[in-house]
């Protein structure tokens, strides 16, 4: 690629926009932002003002809303009194020219320095004037992590840092270690969906400081309390999830009709995805988007399953009428998983033996499969009352965004537990600390003896030091009567955060 000067791109334009893109600097606040805010905007602006580290890192799937919270978290800190030519906001999505200029990270905060700040990074912190960094989708840079890393080392600066790449943050942390702190924000959780759609307020049960709850018994009972005690606010917002999903845009203007919300999400997030996010490589060469596409397709097909080798193949093969090498599938799918629309599961690792077989396939949201797929599968039980026919595909949805939402939250290690010799399946199995918790999801109207059989044959294995087992239904009513299995609902569950 051919390096730009960045004064060239100034003239041409770019300071322009940067001065547009910044109108605090001219005494203007933004308009319009919405004053739902998303669970993790507290910490954000706790880590910009006084964390431990000087770079919180926010990552998560395209249009989950992570350029609306930074843009909360400058008005906050204008709203306390930052004075506005201390906050620098760079948008690395609208000015891709910038990836031709040679350090633009280090380059543009010269930049900054000199026109807008009037004197340096280092002078104003002496001055108790600390200026703050906004950037987003940093990914986009080849070398964002090294440059932040000399800037933080010699500026001391607080920053805030967007990405919609696992891959590409993941790797930047070894560059950054000791000076980054990563969040992690995927689509709205139920009780975020009920605040904006303005159905009354829910609160998530676990804090945020730690995952030490989930290894008693009585939180997860208390959970299903928490769920049958909000039972009116949490159906209605459960309803609207199961319909039109997580996204923020998707619930804006929920008279907009789901066709739209489809086209959006098809053309927003997945395309977008495919097409520009991984459609070349560190290196400049081109990914095959035909195939990102397919495999995806497969994906979506068969989330909340473990599709095995022959089966990925084979229907490869139909799809594109050749034959893919099953590392050149392993490694596409690794890249669907890096933009955070999946997450891969990996089987559980028992007694120092790796465990060997295919990863469980869950998507952020189940509505990025209706909208690819065209098929609208309901999670609501009102919704599946119309749709019996779809009531087992309802079930490997439900089991997807279990998945999800466990392997969404952060340092908790989550594995689901394949058939082993005389060990039967466990859909997901949670480890806090040196415990762990087994999770199965039976979304369904009866749950009958044998549907509890891979729950409690894990119980009982001493070695898997799990006292007790977590079973997730369709309704309140639908329960186990073991006394070691705690029961609740999807819609419960989902009030954990």
């Amino acid at each position: 690629m051919r390096e730009t000067r960045l004064n060239t791109l100034m003239a041409d334009g770019l300071e322009a926009a940067l001065r547009n893109d910044n109108p605090w600097w001219r005494g203007e606040r933004m308009f319009g932002l919405p004053p739902m805010r998303r669970h993790v905007f507290d910490q954000v602006l706790s880590g910009l003002k006084h964390g431990l580290a000087p770079i919180t890192v926010l990552r998560g799937p395209r249009q989950v809303g992570k350029t609306t919270l930074m843009s909360q978290a400058i008005d906050a800190l204008l709203a306390d009194g930052v004075s506005p030519n201390r906050v620098f906001r760079l948008q690395f999505d609208l000015f891709p020219e910038l990836s031709r200029v040679r350090m633009p990270i280090l380059s543009l905060t010269q930049w900054y320095a000199d026109r807008i700040l009037g004197k340096s990074m280092n002078q104003a912190a002496h001055d108790g004037e600390q200026v703050f960094l906004f950037l987003d989708e940093v990914q986009n840079l080849r070398d964002w992590a090294p440059e932040l890393k000399h800037l933080v080392d010699l500026q001391p600066v607080r920053v805030a840092v967007t990405g919609s790449s696992s891959l590409r943050i993941e790797t930047g942390r070894d560059s950054l270690a000791g000076r980054i702190t990563t969040l992690e924000m995927g689509p709205m959780l139920l009780r975020e969906v009920a605040a904006l759609r303005g159905f009354g307020e829910l609160k998530g049960l676990l804090p945020q400081n730690g995952l030490a709850p989930l290894k008693d018994k009585q939180f997860w009972l208390e959970l299903r309390h928490h769920g049958e005690a909000n039972r009116a606010v949490r159906d209605v917002a459960y309803a609207a999830f199961s319909e039109r999903g997580g996204f923020p845009f998707a619930h804006v203007a929920p008279e907009r009709p789901w066709e739209a919300v489809a086209d959006q999400l098809n053309e927003t997030i997945i395309e977008r995805v495919i097409r520009t996010d991984l459609s070349q490589t560190p290196t400049g060469t081109r990914r095959d988007e035909g195939l990102l596409e397919a495999v995806f397709r497969l994906a979506c097909r068969y989330c909340g399953q473990t599709p095995k080798k022959p089966l990925y193949v084979g229907e490869l093969r139909d799809i594109l009428g050749e034959d893919i090498g099953w590392q050149r599938l392993v490694a596409y799918l690794n890249f669907l998983d890096s933009t955070l629309l999946l997450r891969l599961i990996p089987p559980l690792e028992l007694r120092l033996k790796r465990g060997r077989g295919p990863a469980k396939v869950c998507l952020c949201d189940h509505t990025l499969r209706a909208a690819w797929l065209q098929e609208v599968v309901p999670l609501a039980p009102a919704g599946l009352q119309d749709f019996t026919h779809l009531a087992e595909l309802a079930g490997r949805v439900a089991e997807s965004t279990v998945g999800y939402f466990f392997a969404s939250m952060h340092h908790l290690d989550v594995a689901h537990f394949p058939e082993r010799d005389a060990e039967p399946e466990v859909d997901f199995v949670l480890t806090v600390g040196t415990q762990r918790i087994p999770v199965e999801v039976k979304y369904r109207r009866k749950v009958e003896f044998r549907d509890t059989f891979g729950l409690r044959r894990f119980i009982e294995q001493s070695h898997n030091n799990a006292p007790f087992g977590v079973l997730v239904t369709l309704a309140d009513d639908v329960a186990s009567d073991d006394p070691r299995i705690v029961s609740l609902p999807l819609s419960s569950l989902l009030l954990l955060r």
